[in-house]
């Protein structure tokens, strides 16, 4: 959580942008919102004491602005040459529109600065970009989405490159950015169904984002081998990673699963059998790069450094760890449960 009055402030600004978006009936002012929203969390990413959070935060900084001043000139544009400023059915419309918003979520094939940008910022940023950094712009892009040629390959493209580019990567931060690309393509898809719908599948993925980020930020774990060299005493932490990242890989039992299982039986329902097949087979591949973070849950005997002290036993953070655990665990047999009683 923030600590000084200066991140507090920034944090409410980067929201009232957010909300500012989100709620906004025009495009500029959907705009401005997201001009709030950078501007508020380019500082938060920033701090002196590490040179390459100045990296990260000088790459987003220019990919943002990029693609913020393509979409006012659109705006403008379209404002300029029509009357009544509407974007009609016009496919060509709606893809030049919706790019530089793809741009901004970090889905795929726009997705190139997203990995660099991650690997350069601390677990609680991390947080931010792939969870609150996402409202606005997918909010924007539900209001064009149409099933088209052009959504397809952009679902394609998300949940492959999301699965294929996670699966030689060693740092948890870069495993982490490919599962959201790859649950980009989730949402997009969703969003071709229903606006409640791809709600529903940020909610949960958030939750489980953040479950996995409060786990792993008190170790400063960084790459997949130091998870072998958490403490023997911490096995209730490891037992709630490995399944917190089962979870986020979609596994039936638990509560990653609800939102994809909604996902696959709508696509079938709309003959988007092709593209829903893909996905799931893209989704088993992110389940391989998850096992291999938790892999030292399952192991009975491994190494120990001596000097490998119980050094942090928060009984806060173990308190709030364990009821997203749970919620994570039980949820979706409460969700089935009430559905067969309804």
């Amino acid at each position: 959580m923030p600590n000084n009055p200066t991140k507090i402030l920034l944090m409410l600004t980067m929201m009232s942008g957010i909300l500012i978006s989100i709620s906004s009936n025009s495009w500029i002012g959907a705009w401005m919102g997201l001009e709030i929203n950078l501007m508020s969390f380019i500082p938060l990413m920033s701090n002196s004491k590490n040179t390459y959070t100045t990296e990260s935060s000088l790459k987003y900084f220019i990919i943002q602005a990029m693609a913020s001043s393509f979409l006012l000139f659109i705006v403008v544009m379209k404002a300029m040459t029509e009357d009544m400023f509407t974007m009609g059915n016009d496919n060509i419309n709606t893809m030049i529109i919706m790019t530089p918003l793809l741009l901004k979520s970090g889905a795929a094939p726009f997705h190139w600065w997203f990995p660099s940008v991650m690997e350069g910022m601390s677990w609680m940023n991390c947080l931010l970009l792939m969870t609150m950094q996402k409202v606005a712009p997918m909010m924007m892009i539900s209001y064009m989405m149409k099933m088209n040629s052009f959504s397809s390959i952009i679902i394609l493209s998300s949940t492959i490159i999301g699965a294929i580019g996670g699966l030689n990567q060693l740092s948890i931060r870069k495993i982490l950015t490919y599962s959201s690309i790859n649950h980009t393509g989730w949402m997009l898809a969703a969003l071709m169904i229903n606006e409640n719908m791809w709600i529903l599948y940020f909610m949960i993925y958030a939750t489980l984002t953040t479950t996995i980020v409060m786990i792993i930020k008190p170790f400063n774990t960084s790459f997949i081998n130091q998870t072998f060299l958490m403490n023997k005493e911490m096995n209730t932490m490891k037992f709630m990673m490995f399944t917190t990242l089962l979870s986020m890989g979609g596994l039936p039992p638990f509560m990653g699963f609800l939102p994809k299982w909604i996902i696959i039986q709508m696509m079938i329902m709309n003959n988007m059998n092709i593209i829903m097949t893909t996905m799931v087979v893209m989704s088993l591949m992110t389940l391989y790069f998850y096992l291999r973070i938790s892999y030292s849950s399952f192991m009975m005997l491994h190494s120990e450094p001596k000097w490998n002290i119980s050094y942090y036993k928060n009984n806060n953070f173990m308190m709030y760890a364990s009821a997203m655990f749970s919620m994570s665990m039980m949820s979706l047999m409460i969700c089935t449960m009430m559905i067969n009683i309804y």
